[in-house]
């Protein structure tokens, strides 16, 4: 079990999926995660504000100013931070190549690991025929979405009460539905050909909220998940091996204080060769 008191060191991390702006946004497990961990380089792999909420109603607390100010102060520490936006914060692709507060916007970026693998990185929305081609389709899932938020909301609220962890209903709910699992296995396939077009070894991607670490197609595909359901990240070790890291709160039900860790980590670590 991996405690609060610790500060792990890598060369990079990769981050989407945040949506800062929406109330389901883990904004204060985020930030305690960026406490704790540190790198060389960080990804933001798309859809870390989000924009489509934001436009409906304004929800900005101060935790989710304090992500933003976590991690404009890494920038200045010198960590070279790359925001590769996303289709909820599509409005920052009109600023590609722009640096804000030492945060560079890229649609796309090659990153090379430390043993010498190339990954293409992208939010992966490209692929993504809903969002591409029926918008008013992608706000209507969105809104279910919303809805399926809601309903962990109240669920895992009574779960706790029993002493229970968290559990994801949306998530379960998408792996259980047999077109969803379809459009998983299509978009996973869809981002692999496209790293292999780039010559690239995998991609590294965000978008559908499916944390994974997998071979497909003979290429490595490496999905960040996301900070709304399963809070986690994609982490390089300074040898070059990519690791999933999934972020929770313990399920002690003493009470917290500053001397009791009040969150757990849990890592994946995954290499080329044994991914599958």
């Amino acid at each position: 079990m991996y405690q609060l008191n610790t500060t792990r060191h890598f060369r990079t991390l990769f981050l989407s999926d945040i949506h800062l702006g929406s109330k389901a946004a883990q904004a204060e497990l985020l930030i305690d995660f960026l406490r704790v961990h540190d790198a060389e380089k960080i990804y933001l792999v798309g859809d870390i504000v989000d924009g489509w909420r934001l436009k409906r109603s304004w929800h900005w607390p101060q935790s989710h100013n304090d992500v933003v100010q976590k991690l404009l102060r890494k920038a200045r520490r010198g960590t070279e931070i790359i925001y590769i936006p996303g289709n909820h914060d599509e409005f920052l692709r009109d600023f590609t190549g722009r640096h804000f507060g030492g945060i560079e916007v890229k649609l796309t970026d090659i990153h090379e690991t430390a043993d010498g693998r190339r990954f293409l990185v992208m939010h992966g929305d490209e692929f993504d025929v809903v969002v591409r081609n029926a918008r008013l389709i992608a706000y209507l899932g969105d809104w279910a979405y919303d809805a399926a938020i809601a309903i962990n909301l109240v669920f895992n609220a009574i779960r706790r009460r029993f002493g229970f962890g968290y559990w994801s209903f949306s998530s379960w709910a998408k792996l259980k539905v047999k077109n969803a699992v379809s459009f998983i296995g299509a978009f996973e396939e869809a981002l692999a050909g496209e790293a292999a077009r780039h010559e690239c070894d995998g991609v590294i991607c965000g978008h559908i909220h499916h944390a994974e670490i997998a071979e497909r197609a003979g290429l490595l595909y490496v999905n960040t998940g996301d900070w709304v359901e399963s809070c986690s990240a994609i982490a390089e070790r300074h040898d070059g091996t990519l690791e999933l890291l999934r972020w929770t709160r313990a399920t002690s039900s003493e009470p917290l204080n500053d001397a009791a860790p009040k969150l757990v980590v849990a890592s994946e670590p995954v290499a080329a060769a044994e991914a599958a």
